[in-house]
Formats: C-alpha cells, sequence, structure tokens
C-alpha cells in the first residue's frame, strides 16, 4: 500500500527517481537524536518511532548520538544520503546553535528538509525536594539572598533548559548559575542525586519524577496551566509576569531528500499523531501534538531561527 501511495505521488509529480526511492521505504530507517536517552528529545523520538515503524512496515530505529548541544547528531544527518534513511528529530538548539558558537556547521532551515513540526511542551522549574523552597517566590527570595550560589542543571550551551534558565533569571532578576550536562537526562539525575538544586526540564522527561517525588515542580513554563497537574501555577503567575517559556519538537531530513520521500514521511507521521490513543498518550507526557503541514514546519523554523537569534544576540549568551 505505501508502495502504491508512493508511485502515485510521483507520477502527479512527474518525477522519476531511482527504483530504491520509489519503493521506499526498504529497509529500517534511522531516526537520529542529537541529544542522551533520557532527555525530551528522546522520549518523543522513541513515541513516535514506536508508532511510524508500524505504519511503515519497516523498522524505525532511535539513534541516540549526543555531543556539543546537539551538533554533533545534528551534522551526522547533515552528511548522510539523502534517502529517507537516516531522519533528525531536534528542538530549539538546532536553530540556537548557529547564534551561540563561533562556527555552526550548518544552516537548519538552508541545509534540512523539514518533514513535520510533530508537537510541543513547556517545562517545569523543578528543585531537589531538599531545597527550601515551594514556590516561585520563595526560590527568588532564596536566589536574592544567596546571589550566585545557587546553581541549575542544563543540557548544554544554548540547549533547552540553558535558555529557560537564563530567561527566569533575566525576568526575575536573580543570578543562578547554569551547570552543563551532557543532556536533558544527566541534568535530570543531577539534581536528583542533589548535585545541583534546580532544574528547568520538559514536562515529557520529568513528569514521571515529579509525580515520584524524586523533583518537586514550583511551576509549570507555559502561558496556560498543563492539565498533567492542573494546580501547578505557571510561573508567570507565581511570580515572575511575563514568563513564558515552551519548546518544540521537529522531524527533519538532508536538503536534497526526494520531496515525495518528505511527502509520505510527513502524512505517516500525521496519521501517527492523530489517532485518539496517541493525542491521549501525549498529553498524559504534558505534550500537545502539532502534525504539521510541511509548509508549516518550514515557516516554524525560519520564526524561530529569527526569534532566538534576537534573544542570544541580545543577552550575549555564548558557547564557552
Amino acid at each position: 500500500m505505501h508502495a502504491v501511495r508512493f508511485a502515485l505521488a510521483l507520477l502527479a509529480l512527474g518525477i522519476v527517481l531511482p527504483a530504491a526511492a520509489q519503493n521506499y521505504p526498504v529497509r529500517p530507517v534511522r531516526l537520529i537524536s542529537p541529544f542522551p536517552p533520557g532527555g525530551s528529545v528522546d522520549v518523543v523520538g522513541r513515541m513516535v518511532a514506536a508508532k511510524l515503524s508500524e505504519n511503515l512496515g519497516q523498522q524505525v530505529i532511535v539513534d541516540n548520538r549526543s555531543g556539543a548541544s546537539g551538533i554533533i547528531g545534528t551534522e551526522v544527518v547533515l552528511n548522510s544520503p539523502p534517502d529517507g534513511y537516516t531522519l533528525l528529530i531536534n528542538t530549539i538548539p538546532f536553530v540556537s546553535n548557529q547564534f551561540m558558537m563561533a562556527r555552526s556547521p550548518y544552516d537548519p532551515v538552508r541545509d534540512f528538509a523539514c518533514i513535520s513540526h510533530v508537537a510541543s511542551s513547556p517545562s517545569f522549574v523543578t528543585v531537589h525536594p531538599s531545597l527550601p523552597v515551594k514556590t516561585i517566590k520563595e526560590l527568588i527570595a532564596l536566589a536574592k539572598a544567596r546571589p550566585g550560589q545557587l546553581n541549575y542543571s542544563a543540557a548544554g550551551v544554548g540547549t533547552n533548559p540553558h535558555i529557560a534558565g537564563e530567561l527566569f533569571n533575566l525576568l526575575a532578576g536573580v543570578n543562578l548559575v547554569a551547570v552543563q550536562f551532557k543532556g536533558g537526562g544527566p541534568a535530570d539525575l543531577a539534581v536528583m542525586g542533589g548535585e545541583v538544586g534546580i532544574t528547568f526540564g520538559n514536562v515529557s522527561q520529568q513528569i514521571g519524577y515529579v509525580n515520584a517525588g524524586r523533583l518537586r515542580a514550583l511551576a509549570i513554563t507555559s502561558a496556560k496551566r498543563s492539565p498533567v497537574l492542573p494546580d501547578l501555577p505557571t510561573v508567570a503567575e507565581a511570580g515572575v509576569p511575563g514568563y513564558e517559556f515552551v519548546t518544540w519538537f521537529v522531524i527533519a531530513a538532508p536538503r536534497a531528500t526526494p520531496r515525495p520521500v518528505v511527502t509520505l514521511l510527513n502524512g505517516e507521521l500525521k496519521k501517527v499523531l492523530t489517532a485518539p490513543d496517541q493525542v491521549r498518550l501525549y498529553r498524559e507526557r504534558g505534550l500537545e501534538i502539532v502534525a504539521s503541514s510541511i509548509e508549516e514546519c518550514s515557516a516554524h523554523l525560519e520564526t524561530e531561527q529569527k526569534k532566538w537569534g534576537r534573544v542570544i544576540k541580545e543577552r550575549g549568551i555564548k558557547a564557552e
């Protein structure tokens, strides 16, 4: 069935491709997650891969290639054959790294074919249960009483927890110090182990830890409360007016990937993501399904590229 739809798409577009492309996919597909296991990109990637494997009739394998705030894994996809068998799942560092680094090896808009903006999700402001704060106002008061002495864990320079933390510093007028770890999973473990006291982890990766009492959630970073913890206030409600941070997840391929392959993948992702059981599953994790079109995905990347470029330049955030 997939091969028939693919062939019809080729005919409609007047495109003639090699037989291997026309029968896509005929072997497993790699989905590169450029961060370690346990972080939000890995969580979403594995949720997507499980169902996409069923729809494609070929296994979609999540391959964690972490390092350099996502650059190493992203570069693996950049330099892979543009045949649809190596895909990328990424988040804000995909567009922010080029503004943080002295030299970034890619431009997300120019060098990649955006397949789908799959989902979005806020983060929690969480602390180790031993930290003597239970509200955002108490955290701010403690931070002001001990300037530069409270640390928060981040997943690398320019990653989601880092940007969320620096935005908090700016708007709350405090100086929480970022301690960088190699991914969101290790950043969470550092707080649970008492190595640092605070973090700004994605809801999808932290909800289990919060429910188990291993992390204490003080607030959620979205503009509205989340159904996963409806009694938890937003950061803005809790004492930092104007604060909002929501992350997103996109799936992309090398720029020269044949358009019919990209179109097929976009269609299968929409089917996977909009199935009622998957919508429920994602919401339980604090994720909202987007399942965008190819064009909407590309426009989203362009908007985010401009947004975070301006924010990073204004705040002078740089990779050491």
